[in-house]
């Protein structure tokens, strides 16, 4: 039975007569109401529709877990997550992050701590979409190293493979020692054929490499598992610097000033965005010349860099971050008649002779400058005023920084350092450092 107050309530608003006025109007304002309705519908059933269009096309896990699975059964991959992921489902894939179809991204809970799930998926070669199609085709992923390699013989394969991605490093040895150790699943010493097909498969991935070469980092985020070419990351909790981001199908109806707005109400204050940007900071210098060569960052997005919840930054998508050792052989000998054709991912552009027609090895934007033009968005809102046009004059010196001036390498350590130490001096002895 309906309560007596609402039943009051609904016969007056359906049947206590309305004013004279509004009764005149009644029909301009019902065919404006209803308009306006039509028009709510319509475009909420769009944006459900790409959300769902979005989401079918974009979230394939479980195609993912059953190609794994199903090799992890047939003794063709190994990996310390397989128990966890095929046998026992401790680990399972949630909340579908995914921004590429080929390159599946998950959360989820493994062991008490949350987690990030990455799995790497062929497109369909007729477009079919079958599942014994992309089984075929990532078959051919784990064809290398062969029945028969040797130990000896699987160490010298790393040494060439890092070698060609990160040039000739002193270190290289002790690198493919640590790859040797993270195969060695059951720690018997001995790398068996599917833990040596599972660890060459992640190699290839370009953001797992990186993870090994940099898993002593801070602003790296750690690598706690894998199976086969899957494989298990620690979860950044702030993925993104802004906490906005709009789907690429409402960008045309969203004002970018409207956006960039919402994100700077809702960033967080601005001596804890300070400490995020020195974390950024080192996060530049730790793949300037380290141990394993140069990195370069070839997709300066806000989406790639986050923080957790101490406000430390880490870098929560490393698929951008490349070799200079790859971009230099990416650019060697390419042909281009401007500079755009000598591109590497988004943004890491060299120069093109126009005398020749080809590619100059040589980056003209550092990863410094690249981070420097998104501070100046990220940063620069907020700030102290008696720090205001200091931060403004080394961000302006910052982002001219070019790889082709002569004593770049001074310039840029110089330059790193000032803004470091402006932004610890404004947070140091406060809560925030």
């Amino acid at each position: 039975m309906m309560p007596r107050g609402l039943r009051r309530l609904v016969h007056l608003v359906l049947f206590c007569p309305l004013s004279k006025a509004l009764q005149s109007r009644l029909p301009v304002l019902k065919v404006k109401y209803l308009l306006l309705a039509w028009l709510g519908i319509l475009v909420a059933s769009w944006v459900l529709y790409m959300q769902y269009a979005s989401y079918s096309e974009l979230c394939r896990g479980h195609v993912c877990h059953m190609v794994i699975c199903d090799h992890y059964r047939r003794g063709i991959v190994s990996g310390s997550s397989c128990k966890a992921l095929c046998e026992k489902r401790t680990l399972t894939l949630q909340r579908c992050m995914s921004t590429s179809s080929t390159h599946q991204v998950y959360s989820g809970v493994w062991k008490e701590r949350p987690v990030v799930i990455k799995c790497g998926l062929e497109e369909p070669l007729k477009g079919d979409g079958a599942p014994d199609s992309i089984l075929r085709q990532e078959m051919t992923l784990f064809d290398k190293p062969t029945r028969g390699t040797s130990m000896d013989e699987f160490r010298e394969m790393l040494h060439s493979f890092l070698k060609s991605n990160l040039g000739e490093q002193p270190s290289l040895t002790t690198l493919v020692g640590r790859v040797m150790t993270l195969a060695d699943i059951n720690k018997d010493g001995k790398v068996s054929l599917a833990e040596a097909k599972s660890v060459w498969a992640l190699l290839q991935i370009n953001e797992f490499l990186l993870m090994v070469a940099l898993q002593e980092k801070e602003h790296t985020p750690k690598l706690l598992g894998f199976c086969g070419d899957l494989y298990v990351t620690e979860r950044v909790s702030h993925s993104s610097l802004y906490r906005l981001e709009v789907p690429s199908y409402l960008q045309a109806l969203v004002p970018e000033a409207l956006s960039s707005s919402v994100n700077q109400w809702l960033a967080p204050a601005w001596p804890r965005r300070a400490r995020i940007t020195i974390g950024l900071l080192e996060f530049i210098e730790e793949v300037f010349h380290g141990a394993y060569g140069s990195f370069l960052m070839c997709d300066a997005s806000p989406r790639h860099i986050g923080y957790n919840f101490k406000y430390d930054c880490k870098m929560a998508d490393l698929r951008s971050v490349a070799s200079e050792t790859a971009v230099r052989g990416f650019m060697r000998g390419r042909r281009c008649e401007t500079n755009a054709d000598c591109t590497f991912g988004s943004d890491c552009t060299a120069t093109c002779d126009r005398l020749v027609k080809q590619c100059n090895t040589e980056v003209v934007q550092p990863n410094l400058a690249k981070v420097c033009v998104l501070l100046q968005d990220y940063l620069l809102f907020g700030a102290p005023q008696e720090l205001r046009t200091d931060l403004e004059k080394q961000l302006r010196t910052c982002v001219t920084l070019s790889s082709l001036a002569s004593q770049m390498e001074v310039h840029h350590s110089l330059v790193l350092n000032n803004l470091k130490t402006l932004l610890w001096k404004t947070i140091s002895n406060t809560q925030y450092s």
